[in-house]
Formats: structure tokens, C-alpha cells, sequence
């Protein structure tokens, strides 16, 4: 009788929940809030950076700390948290034994599929979609940087750091204008986004249709945090966090210091605290730009020293890495609640303040998915668009 022996299977599946490590999970889940915070104020502004021109009280409040905290800080943590996935995911694939090529095969095939993720959500949903500009980035680093030695890594060391030295520039900048703003007073106002102020949704997704090719067109440049994730995998920092904690420091220390007085003066204006001109304003905007970037490896260190410090997983932290372990399902549920919720041709819901149903739908939407993430995890379910891409990958 002749046995027949079948080929091992040259990749591994997907993930378990034994093999996670915390850290990613927790900071994926928790940023999420910030996600929402930018995103909801983009629909219900019907525009970017989404906050109030002629801000009066507790307006002021939502204004400055969303300039300074949120906008163009949220997206570069999981622009690192991207990078770091893909050295996990191939990194796992290896110790299982599959050759080089059957581990690029696997991140190309899951990056090809995020683009189309990507085109399905900017079109449908919202055209500020990243998750297409993510598996673009993603077939660059599988292609171009995964399997480059340590020395070649150290490069993007040397790239931060020349980095701060033009933010430093911009900075001196931004203060020059402001020194030498002389017109009137120009406000902080939002850039229209005609897919979000449209009057139906056929005419919005034609709008997107426009809008994402040049949104996503726009935010490639992030390869940079990317590969700073990449970095900070192979030295697997965030699986033992506690070991790193001298460098966790000064990153949370340098990262966030940057980017919180990099977009401090563009928050004073808008909030309504620093009149100056429009050359003034545009400085500052772009200061607050390229700031922004450092908040990615900011808050991810943060986040790093605070779970080397946790001695017991609460309910809450479990909740929120729960959503974590979920988080493309998360960022999606938020699409499709913002469109429910925000759009012109929906509910269009308003409380008497554009910002404060911004920040109040955010906090909701976020809470409901960390309760929904955490009822998915004690019965064992995945979310739904993880299962639908781990199928199709694997």
C-alpha cells in the first residue's frame, strides 16, 4: 500500500491570540479614539483640519487641543505600528520555515489586497482612506526593505534625525512670520472636501472617486515612519517593552515634545488666542505638519512605558487591546457610522455645535466599538474585515 506523503505548507496562518504581544494591540486599539476625533471632525465640517473658525468657549477648548494633539499625530502611530506588523508577520512565517520567496509572496498577496480594501472604503465611505496607501507602502518595504541587514536600517535613524533638524528649520520660520505678520487677522478655516458637503450619496461617491487618487497620492511619503516601525521590529521593542525602557523615554520625551510645541502656535490660533496674517497662518500650518510625524514613535513609546509598568490586565485595558486586535474592523465601523451619522443626505445630526458633535460622536463611536471588540473576544471572533482578508491571504 502506498502512502501518500503531501507538501508541507510553505507559510503559516494567521496569528493566534496566544502569539500577541500587547503592547501593539493596546496602542492600535486605543489611537483608534484619535482616528475618530480627526476623522468625524472632517465630516462634520465637510472639510479639513476640521475644526471651528469662530470658536467661543469650549470651543476653544476642542479647537486647541485637537490641533495639538490629533491632527497629523494620529495616523503616524500606525504608520510605525504598520512597519512593525510587517517584520512580526514575516518574522513568523520564517521561524514556521518558509523561504524568502514564500514570505514575500504572502505580504505582497496581503498588501495587494489592502489596496483594494482601500479602493472599496474611499469609495464607498471616505475618500481619506490610508488603507490603501498602506499596502502601496507595503509592497515598497516587502520589495525594497525587508530583507535588508541591520547596518542598511540604520539609516532611517540617520533620517530622523535630520528630521528634527527641519523641523527646527520650519520652526524658525514659523516665528519669522509671525514676527513679521503685519495684514489682518486671518482664522484658521477648514478646506472644503466636496464629498463630504454633498447633497446625496450618488453625488458623493463621485466626489471620492476624485479625491482619494490625490488623498492617497499625498500621504505615500509616510514609507518614513513606516520604516521607523520596521527599525524598532527587528530590535522587537515592543514585545518586551520593560527592556527598553532608556529609549522608550527619551523617544515618548523627543517624539511628543516635538510634536506637541510643533503644533502648539497653530492651535493658539485656533482657538482664538494668536492673531496673525495669512502668510503667518501658513507657516504655522506647515510647522504643525511636519511636526506632526513625530507623534507616530511619541505616542507609540508612551504607550510602551505605560504597559511595561502594567502588573495585571484590567477590563478596560483588555477591552481596548481587544479592539486593537481588530483595528482595521474598528477604523471601518467608524466610516460607516460617520457617513450614518454625519453626512448631509443621512441623519446629519447637529447639537447646536459643529465641534461638539464631532468630539461627542467620536468618543461614542469609540467606546461602542471597544465594547463590541471585547464582546467579539470572549466568544472567540474575529473581526469581520480581519476574517475576510486572512481568508484571502491565506
Amino acid at each position: 500500500m502506498t502512502t501518500l506523503t503531501l507538501p508541507a505548507a510553505d507559510h503559516r496562518g494567521p496569528v493566534t491570540g496566544k502569539e500577541r504581544a500587547l503592547a501593539p494591540d493596546l496602542i492600535r486599539g486605543a489611537m483608534l479614539l484619535l482616528i475618530g476625533l480627526a476623522n468625524s471632525a472632517n465630516f462634520a465640517f465637510a472639510g479639513q483640519p476640521g475644526v471651528e473658525g469662530t470658536p467661543h468657549g469650549l470651543e476653544r477648548i476642542l479647537n486647541f487641543l485637537k490641533l495639538t494633539l490629533v491632527d497629523a499625530r494620529a495616523y503616524p502611530v500606525f504608520a510605525v505600528m504598520f512597519g512593525y506588523g510587517l517584520v512580526q508577520l514575516a518574522r513568523r512565517q520564517r521561524s514556521a520555515g518558509a523561504t524568502t520567496s514564500a514570505v514575500r509572496r504572502i505580504l505582497l498577496k496581503r498588501n495587494g489586497w489592502l489596496i483594494a480594501f482601500g479602493a472599496v472604503h474611499a469609495t464607498l465611505l471616505y475618500f481619506g482612506d490610508f488603507l490603501g496607501a498602506y499596502g502601496i507602502v507595503g509592497i515598497i518595504c516587502t520589495l525594497l526593505l525587508l530583507n535588508r541587514g541591520g547596518k542598511f536600517h540604520r539609516i532611517v535613524v540617520g533620517i530622523w534625525i535630520i528630521e528634527v533638524l527641519y523641523v527646527l528649520y520650519a520652526g524658525v520660520q514659523a516665528c519669522v512670520a509671525v514676527a513679521n505678520s503685519s495684514g489682518p487677522a486671518h482664522p484658521l478655516t477648514n478646506s472644503p472636501n466636496p464629498s463630504l458637503a454633498a447633497s446625496s450619496y450618488g453625488a458623493s461617491l463621485v466626489d471620492r472617486l476624485h479625491e482619494y487618487p490625490m488623498h492617497t497620492a499625498s500621504v505615500i511619503g509616510f514609507i518614513m515612519v513606516v520604516w521607523l516601525g520596521i527599525w524598532a521590529a527587528r530590535k522587537q521593542i515592543l514585545e518586551n517593552p520593560a527592556a527598553h525602557r532608556t529609549l522608550l523615554k527619551g523617544v515618548a520625551i523627543v517624539g511628543l515634545g516635538i510634536t506637541i510645541l510643533g503644533g502648539l502656535p497653530l492651535a493658539l490660533v485656533g482657538a482664538g488666542w494668536l492673531h496673525v496674517d495669512s502668510a503667518a497662518v501658513d507657516a504655522l500650518s506647515y510647522l504643525s505638519h511636519v511636526s506632526g510625524m513625530f507623534g507616530g514613535p511619541g505616542y507609540v513609546a508612551l504607550f510602551g512605558l505605560l504597559v511595561a509598568r502594567l502588573t495585571q490586565l484590567t477590563l478596560p485595558v483588555r477591552a481596548i487591546a481587544a479592539l486593537g486586535q481588530r483595528s482595521m474592523s474598528g477604523y471601518l465601523f467608524q466610516s460607516v457610522c460617520w457617513m450614518v451619522l454625519l453626512a448631509p443626505f443621512t441623519l446629519d445630526l447637529q447639537f447646536g455645535s459643529t465641534a461638539y458633535t464631532a468630539a461627542l460622536v467620536a468618543i461614542g463611536v469609540w467606546i461602542t466599538s471597544v465594547i463590541g471588540a471585547y464582546a467579539m473576544s470572549r466568544r472567540g471572533y474575529r473581526g469581520p474585515a480581519e476574517t475576510l482578508l486572512r481568508r484571502l491571504v491565506y
